[in-house]
């Protein structure tokens, strides 16, 4: 019998190897969301066993164009490591993931601890150091991309690697619901949103996972980068490809692929 802690591995080795899986779904449709989340847990544990290191959070599936992309119908969220991590401006190798896509979203440093079950998006914005332009580089270890919610929140919500504006912008007079995006890939304008697609705000966002997290024992840190979620529908992407997302008053972010 296949236990939680053996599918964790199994994601973990597809991962690493580039190697993916077919559906754990279909192959287990007993499997709960409850399960996967566990099976998330388990990979949290051996990654940190690997000695990376937690550095945030992210919520996926916010806006309404990617639940339909994926057809699913709430947000599922993941761990964001250090190794994940990328300068604006950088190049990543596309041999290092194994179908990724890009999603353009207002990251969310925090400047204290966020606290579940109560939480408001009012309450977010008050812990919120500053936000910043994100590309979220996300590649799924299930194969061809056929996940349902439980498949992809055991793959950690399909998250592989986030590269980080330089623009950093206090919450003061800025208005997240109405902040704009433009995300071009190699220069064509690909696709637009605002923050309102983020569940209506972002901050509405980083509130329901704090809240979600509660029933994990799980809290969001201070000093944690939290993505609330795509703006638009996810690029997909291949080698030679340049991604810009353009936020306006608050910066830019780009990365090209090899």
């Amino acid at each position: 019998m296949t236990t939680l802690e053996d599918y964790a591995k199994e994601l973990l080795n597809a991962e690493e190897t580039r190697k993916e899986v077919s559906p754990l779904t279909e192959r287990d449709p007993s499997l709960t969301l409850k399960d996967a989340y566990q099976i998330q847990l388990e990979t949290v544990k051996l990654k940190n066993d690997q000695g990376r290191t937690a550095i945030g959070k992210k919520v996926g599936l916010t806006s309404v164009a990617m639940q339909k992309m994926l057809n699913v119908e709430e947000p599922d969220y993941g761990h964001l490591f250090d190794d994940m991590q990328i300068r604006n401006g950088s190049i990543i190798d596309t041999a290092d993931m194994i179908a990724p896509k890009v999603e353009a979203e207002i990251g969310f440093m925090l400047s204290e601890d966020l606290v579940g079950p109560n939480v408001t998006y009012l309450d977010v914005l008050m812990a919120t150091k500053y936000v910043i332009p994100t590309l979220e580089i996300i590649d799924s270890r299930i194969a061809d991309w056929k996940i349902k919610l439980i498949d992809t929140v055991a793959d950690n919500g399909s998250s592989a690697k986030v590269v980080l504006g330089d623009r950093q912008t206090g919450l003061d007079n800025t208005n997240l619901r109405t902040a704009g995006m433009a995300l071009y890939k190699n220069e064509e304008l690909l696709a637009t949103g605002s923050g309102a697609a983020a569940l209506g705000h972002p901050a509405e966002a980083i509130a329901w996972l704090a809240n979600k997290l509660y029933d994990f024992g799980i809290t969001l840190k201070k000093d944690e980068l939290i993505l609330p979620g795509a703006l638009s529908a996810a690029v997909a992407i291949k080698a030679g490809d340049y991604v810009k997302a353009d936020f306006g008053s608050l910066g830019s972010v780009s990365v090209t692929f090899k």
